[in-house]
């Protein structure tokens, strides 16, 4: 997800990261993870184990239709009905080995009901077939013959949107015959349908949270190059090969520092893609950004600030992810971070120290304007610009005063340790805290009182002098 804004990038640039920020309010997963405790989401009462999912877009009347089976475990004893997120697609048919089950949909929620209660551990195997014309969560450009996921799910996938129902995903698409495209995993296959069309299929063993699900595709040039243990895809509809290889030329150098830094080294292929326009997001095994971004890195490499963001939650939010919505800063304030790490590897301490200002400014004008919150939301629902000014800024300056607080041996332990102990698993700030704890030897409780659980006071101001006297 997007990078918090910094100064003396571009102008334009600065304009469209702020911009960015207040978009992310309307990423799907985070708002339909807030509308209620997590006891009332859906999906509480069963484990999804495994999606298998065709789409096929149309890209000039800006619909898809698409078909579903997941495969999942009941957790509750005699659970009967179940809830999916299925945003504002209309459901044409559910069932299970054939059998039609019933089901309604209530705003954004797909409710089933199984014949009959059913045991706990006891696995079903549900199909879905929808259609819809998603007013987000997927992007349509008909003149650039284009099409991308963005943020929401399920807009156009029945799935679970909380942050730590993982499964894995086989994922088909169908797209216009000339079109290349990106999806999560490893390309199983490519065929050549009827009707000028193409099927890839991509397949994702790793169980992952469904909002870094997605794809793109559209009439892209491609660049490629080597990562350390795979293949770095560069792909672009507006920009050649020369200078897709320049603008991603620091990729491969990302991809090995976070990996030394998180203890786990990335593997298998990375594609980078720039799209007709995004704030940015990052999904499984690839990032989306604009193509008005990648012309400005292209211009003043030190702006590369974004990709190195949303590279870095390869690690930090889509491999540990934060257990709901609440602590969203574990994903967010940690990838800004992350990011900075690396501006201050690639380009020295002057590039760190400039990020680390330019968060400090924003968490004492949040101090100022009495906006100031702890990291760890009760309800993330309908965030502001200063909630997000907490998750994003705030989050990366608090780890950075944790750095300078442990010291450089004692933080990267804890990090490394952090990354590896977590790796494939949802997490809280008490997860953080322990393991920091355990590296440094230290007992961080007034840290995270102060910093992570609580809000800094705004600065007393001043009395006035009274007149009178």
């Amino acid at each position: 997800m997007p990078a918090a804004t910094t100064p003396h990038r571009p102008s334009r640039l600065r304009a469209r990261l702020a911009a960015a920020l207040a978009a992310a309010a309307l990423a799907a997963p985070i708002a339909a993870a807030a509308q209620g405790a997590a006891a009332a989401r859906a999906g509480a009462n069963l484990d999804v184990l495994h999606y298998t999912a065709r789409v096929e877009p149309d890209i000039a009347g800006k619909t898809l239709r698409g078909q579903v089976s997941i495969r999942l475990a009941l957790r509750a004893e005699g659970a009967q009905q179940l809830e999916f997120d299925a945003g504002e697609l209309e459901i044409e048919k559910v069932s299970e080995r054939g059998r039609a089950l019933v089901f309604e949909k209530v705003e954004q929620r797909l409710r089933v009901r199984l014949p009959q209660p059913g045991k706990s551990g006891e696995r079903h195997e549900i199909d879905v077939v929808y259609r819809g014309a998603p007013r987000y969560g997927l992007e349509f450009h008909p003149e650039r013959g284009e099409v991308y996921t963005i943020f929401s799910t399920s807009q156009w996938l029945v799935c679970i949107d909380a942050p730590s129902e993982r499964a894995s995903l086989d994922l088909t698409l169908t797209v216009p015959s000339g079109l290349k495209a990106v999806g999560n995993g490893r390309l199983v296959s490519k065929s050549a349908l009827g009707g000028r069309r193409d099927s890839y299929r991509w397949r994702q063993d790793q169980p992952m949270p469904s909002y870094v699900y997605g794809f793109a595709a559209g009439r892209y040039n491609e660049a490629g190059g080597t990562g350390e243990n795979g293949e770095l895809r560069f792909l672009s509809a507006e920009l050649e090969g020369p200078q897709l290889r320049k603008l991603f030329g620091d990729s491969a150098d990302m991809l090995r520092f976070f990996g030394r830094r998180a203890g786990i080294r990335y593997r298998g292929t990375y594609s980078q893609v720039l799209v007709a326009k995004t704030v940015g997001q990052e999904l499984d095994g690839f990032a989306l950004l604009s193509e008005a971004y990648g012309r400005e890195v292209l211009e003043k490499p030190e702006a590369q600030g974004l990709i190195a963001h949303e590279l870095a939650h390869q690690w930090w939010g889509n491999m540990v992810t934060n257990r709901d919505w609440g602590q969203f800063w574990l994903n967010e304030g940690f990838a800004n971070f992350m990011a900075a790490a690396y501006l201050e590897h690639r380009f020295g301490e002057a590039a760190y120290r400039e990020r680390v200002d330019s968060w400090k400014r924003r968490v004492d004008k949040l101090r100022e304007s009495g906006k100031d919150h702890a990291l760890v939301y009760a309800n993330w629902n309908k965030p502001t610009a200063d909630d997000r000014a907490v998750v994003y800024q705030k989050g990366a300056y608090v780890l950075h005063l944790l750095r300078e607080e442990l010291g450089e041996r004692a933080f990267w332990r804890g990090v490394r340790t952090y990354t590896r102990a977590y790796y494939g698993h949802s997490v809280t700030s008490a997860d953080l805290r322990q393991v920091m704890e355990r590296a440094s030897g230290r007992d961080l409780s007034a840290f995270f009182a102060r910093w992570v659980d609580g809000a800094e006071p705004a600065p007393a101001m001043p009395s006035r002098p009274d007149p009178a006297k």
